[in-house]
């Protein structure tokens, strides 16, 4: 049996719970939820979805990176929002970090977030694809 790496990185907010930012099994990175807040300040970010969603994908980017990998090498995300009037403006946000290969997805509407923030985004990744 594969043995599992905790991923931890300052570049993205600490866990408020206990949970990890991500895990590393074998190839496999899978990430916590990551909401819209600053690693430096521990305030959400934004006051709006487009700006909520843009903090997200970053401490996305940084803890796949702490993992060994990339957005590049994302291969299913899921989108929790908050509210679905703001699908639009979340891809729009959404499509400038994943290339024209985006990866799966699934996006669904919640009722409440973790500090009543917008969105939510997790993820799995492949290392060295």
């Amino acid at each position: 049996m594969a043995k599992k790496e905790i991923i931890n990185t300052e570049k993205a907010p600490a866990a408020i719970g206990p949970y990890s930012q991500a895990t590393r099994v074998g190839d496999l990175v899978f990430t916590s939820g990551q909401i819209p807040i600053s690693p430096e300040t521990g305030e959400i970010v934004g006051d709006n979805i487009q700006a909520q969603t843009e903090q997200v994908l970053e401490n996305l980017k940084a803890v796949l990176e702490a993992g060994g990998t990339s957005l590049d090498n994302v291969m299913k995300t899921t989108v929790f929002i908050k509210d679905m009037n703001d699908f639009a403006a979340v891809n729009e946000v959404y499509a400038k970090y994943f290339s024209a290969h985006y990866p799966s997805r699934s996006c669904v509407q919640v009722a409440r977030l973790p500090k009543d923030v917008g969105v939510e985004i997790e993820a799995i990744a492949v290392i060295g694809e």
